[in-house]
């Protein structure tokens, strides 16, 4: 997205957190520059000058913002240690970093306070070191009981428990048996309770209904499975080699999601979490979105008919785009192409998942070798091209410009795939049928309507969209 003077007013008065790293904040009375999401009181329009990069603003003579910390935003070296740390963090205490020791040594390994560490797994996960080690010796324990006939004094020293004692107490506390009771009936080691547990929170409102609503439309069989009734997204995924099953659901009162990963090894969770975020559109202020687009007659009522609605977003991009280009050259739906791609190319879960989660959508390396017997050939080109830019493109936004897709699907692939807040499918049947107002509907009269609506066009046309699915 270009990033115009005016889009930069828009993000730096809300305070978006997608525009972090992506342009600074200098102040001429002051003489500093800053982040996006600074929480410093709000400069006056003719003191404020925009850079690309925190160098840039170096090079002008700023010097760095010590409450937002501008050398540390997304994308600087300073931020990716802090991630780094945590990844870190998260294959030692897999080694078994924190069984003998606590978390004191293991900050001490890590070169941090044992309080900036705890930090950092709030800022990055949602959670604690200490939370995580459990969980990680639970599942560990778990699999024991059922994969091996070790002595239950054995399987508490292998999982990492001081003694059997607090061996037993935690197990009866996770599953309400004992040790004993799972091993004679391993089929009580329910899924459903395993996993890691990680809080992502936002800031209200949030419109969980609608996303939900948005995602069970276009839900990928035998991938996705959305329950209404339980409020609950799940689907399946893979990361560096590892398959697992994820499901999320809203805690209203604590202004959060809770994420339930059911994964093998917790040094997945921090890339896990930074999708999750991006997936469900956590970072984004609402608040300052629906003031904006609420001040135009044709999204007034939506507005405030759905407070806190966000872009649903994408686990993957390679997903989304091949989602989206099917679901532009396949009337009705791409649901059964779909499932037939993770069917014939996925892989499939080791373990049943008694949801009905079967496939992992598959990889770029495995559809770039498909021969897509039986398709239409463009079509098949299509996917093949997609996969293939995927492991050759250096920048993953190269999917938009993939020779057969149209210039609205790109659009749509970068709301949803890449949180771009201000993509906008101009070509999109009922955005063109909504913005046309009894008139012939014209992309370019759409565009020119949506200019008043950035930056935040993506969420213009999620509101556009609610209000035809309200008219079927």
């Amino acid at each position: 997205m270009e990033l115009s003077a005016a889009i930069c007013d828009q993000a730096r008065m809300a305070r978006d957190a997608r525009f972090d790293g992506r342009f600074f904040i200098a102040i001429l009375s002051t003489g500093i520059y800053c982040r996006p999401i600074c929480p410093s009181p709000h400069a006056r329009r003719e003191n404020v000058r925009y850079f690309r990069s925190a160098d840039e603003a170096v090079a002008a003579g700023f010097r760095a913002c010590r409450r937002c910390r501008p050398e540390a935003a997304p994308g600087t070296p300073r931020w990716n240690g802090t991630a780094s740390t945590v990844s870190r963090a998260l294959r030692l205490i897999e080694e078994g970093a924190l069984r003998e020791s606590g978390l004191s040594d293991l900050s001490r390994r890590l070169g941090v306070s044992a309080r900036q560490l705890h930090r950092l797994f709030s800022l990055h996960l949602g959670t604690s070191p200490t939370a995580v080690a459990k969980a990680w010796r639970l599942s560990f324990a778990t699999r024991l009981l059922r994969d091996t006939d070790l002595p239950m004094g054995r399987v508490a020293v292998e999982a990492g428990f001081r003694t059997v004692r607090r061996f037993n107490d935690e197990i009866r506390a996770r599953y309400d048996r004992t040790p004993s009771d799972l091993r004679r009936h391993p089929d009580a080691l329910d899924a459903e309770r395993d996993g890691y547990v990680v809080r992502l929170s936002y800031r209200a409102p949030y419109d969980w209904d609608s996303l939900l609503e948005f995602l069970a439309e276009r839900a990928i069989p035998g991938v996705e499975k959305v329950d209404s009734d339980a409020g609950t997204y799940r689907r399946t995924f893979s990361h560096d080699g590892r398959s697992g099953v994820l499901e999320v659901r809203h805690d209203r009162p604590g202004a959060a999601l809770e994420a339930r990963v059911y994964v093998a090894e917790p040094g997945s969770l921090l890339p896990i979490v930074t999708r999750l975020r991006g997936m469900f559109d956590l970072d984004a202020d609402t608040t300052a979105i629906t003031r904006h687009l609420g001040n135009h007659p044709l999204l007034a009522s939506l507005v405030r008919r759905y407070p806190g609605l966000r872009v649903p977003g994408a686990w993957d991009p390679l997903e989304m785009s091949v989602r989206a280009a099917l679901g532009e050259s396949i009337a009705g739906g791409a649901g059964p192409e779909l499932r037939e791609l993770a069917q014939r190319f996925g892989e499939r879960l080791p373990v049943s998942d008694p949801g009905g989660l079967i496939f992992v959508f598959p990889s770029a390396e495995a559809l770039a070798k498909s021969r897509l017997e039986g398709w239409p050939s463009a079509r098949a080109r299509m996917i093949r091209a997609l996969a293939e830019t995927a492991l050759s493109a250096a920048d993953q936004e190269s999917l938009t410009g993939v020779p057969g897709i149209a210039a609205s699907t790109a659009e749509y692939i970068a709301a949803r795939a890449f949180r771009q807040p201000d993509a906008f499918p101009s070509n999109d049947p009922v955005l063109l049928h909504a913005g046309a107002s009894g008139k012939s509907p014209t992309s370019s009269a759409l565009i020119e309507l949506a200019e008043r609506w950035r930056p935040w066009r993506s969420y213009a046309a999620i509101y556009l969209w609610m209000a035809s699915v309200e008219r079927h």
